[in-house]
C-alpha cells in the first residue's frame, strides 16, 4: 500500500446532528485517510458557535459562518452584526455558506419536512442577504463559501455588483454550466468537485431557467461530470458536503446507519473516494491531483 496523500475538504458540516453520534469514529476514519484540514460551514445564526466551539476542539477545522438562502428569510434583526462579530472574534474563520437558491421557492413540495417552519425568502431577498455577506467578505478577505441551485445567472449578477473578496471564493458542488467557468474564474472563482456527481450524471444546469440557457436550442449541453474535465486545475477544490450527498453504494468506503428517517449520510473520510473520482475523471496521478489541490486549498482558505 502506497503512503496517504494529504486530503482537504472545501466544503463540509461536521456540526450537523446525524454525524454526532458517530463523531470519534469520524475523526479516527478521518485521520487514517490522510485528512490534513476541512472547512466547516455554519448556515445560521444558531450554529455559528457551534462551528466555533468545534474549531477549538480539532485544529483541522478550519471554522466558517454564512446565512444559508434556506435561512434568509429567518435571519433575525440583528444577524449583520452578529455575523461580523462572529468573523472578527476568529480571524481565520471563512464566510458561508451564503448563495442563492430558487428551487426551494419554485421547485420544492410544500409539505417537504426540509423546510417544515421556515419562511422561504424570494429570490430578490435571498440576493439582498447573500450581497451583504459577500461585502463583509471583501471587507475583511475571507474565503466565502458559495451554494447555488438552479440560479448561476443571479449569482454571477451579485458577484459582479458585490466585487468578492481578493483571496477568491468558492462556488461549492459546481453543478452550473461549462460556459459559465471563465466568467466565475474571472472573478476569483474555486470550483469544488463532490462525489455526488457520479450518482447523477446528468447535464449540467443552465444559468438560470430552461428557456434562458445557452445552447439550449437542438444542442447537447455537457453533462456534470463532463464539466469537471474543463476546469482550470489551479482553481480545483474537493468536497464531500457531508452529511449530505453520500457517494452511489458501490464506492462508498465508510457507511454509516441511516438517520431514523431512512436518509442516508455521508461519512467525511469519503473525500478519498471524491479524490479518487476526480483524479481518474481527469485522467492524471492521484498524488499529482493531491499537490494541486492542496496548494489551491491553501491560497484560498490560507494555513
Amino acid at each position: 500500500m502506497g503512503c496517504v496523500v494529504p486530503l482537504y475538504d472545501a466544503h463540509q458540516h461536521f456540526h450537523f446532528d446525524p454525524l454526532t453520534p458517530h463523531r470519534a469514529a469520524i475523526v479516527r476514519d478521518l485521520c487514517s485517510v490522510g485528512l490534513k484540514q476541512a472547512v466547516v460551514n455554519g448556515t445560521n445564526e444558531e450554529e455559528w458557535p457551534v462551528v466555533a466551539g468545534l474549531a477549538q476542539q480539532y485544529p483541522w477545522i478550519i471554522p466558517s459562518f454564512g446565512v444559508h438562502p434556506w435561512d434568509s428569510g429567518n435571519r433575525s434583526a440583528t444577524w449583520l452584526e452578529i455575523f461580523r462579530t462572529a468573523l472578527q472574534a476568529n480571524p481565520n474563520a471563512g464566510v458561508g455558506e451564503i448563495g442563492l437558491d430558487r428551487w426551494i421557492i419554485d421547485g420544492i413540495k410544500p409539505d417537504d419536512p426540509r423546510i417544515a417552519g421556515l419562511r422561504v425568502a424570494s429570490l430578490e431577498e435571498q440576493s439582498e442577504v447573500f450581497g451583504a455577506q459577500l461585502a463583509v467578505a471583501a471587507e475583511f478577505n475571507r474565503a466565502a463559501s458559495i451554494h447555488c441551485v438552479q440560479a448561476f445567472g443571479a449569482v454571477l449578477e451579485v458577484l459582479q455588483k458585490s466585487p468578492p473578496p481578493a483571496r477568491g471564493f468558492l462556488l461549492h458542488g459546481y453543478g452550473g454550466p461549462a460556459e459559465m467557468i471563465k466568467s466565475f474564474a474571472d472573478l476569483g472563482a474555486y470550483f469544488s468537485f463532490n462525489i455526488e456527481a457520479l450518482k447523477q450524471n446528468g447535464r449540467a444546469s443552465p444559468p438560470d431557467k430552461p428557456s434562458s440557457a445557452p445552447g439550449s436550442s437542438g444542442t447537447t449541453r455537457p453533462t456534470r461530470l463532463d464539466i469537471w474535465k474543463h476546469i482550470p486545475a489551479g482553481r480545483l477544490l474537493v468536497e464531500t458536503d457531508a452529511p449530505t450527498k453520500p457517494p452511489p453504494d458501490a464506492l462508498n468506503r465508510y457507511p454509516l446507519p441511516p438517520t431514523a428517517d431512512g436518509t442516508a449520510i455521508n461519512h467525511p473520510a469519503n473525500i478519498a473516494v471524491a479524490y479518487d473520482a476526480l483524479a481518474e475523471l481527469r485522467g492524471v496521478p492521484l498524488d499529482n491531483l493531491a499537490v494541486q489541490v492542496e496548494q489551491n486549498f491553501h491560497r484560498l482558505f490560507g494555513g
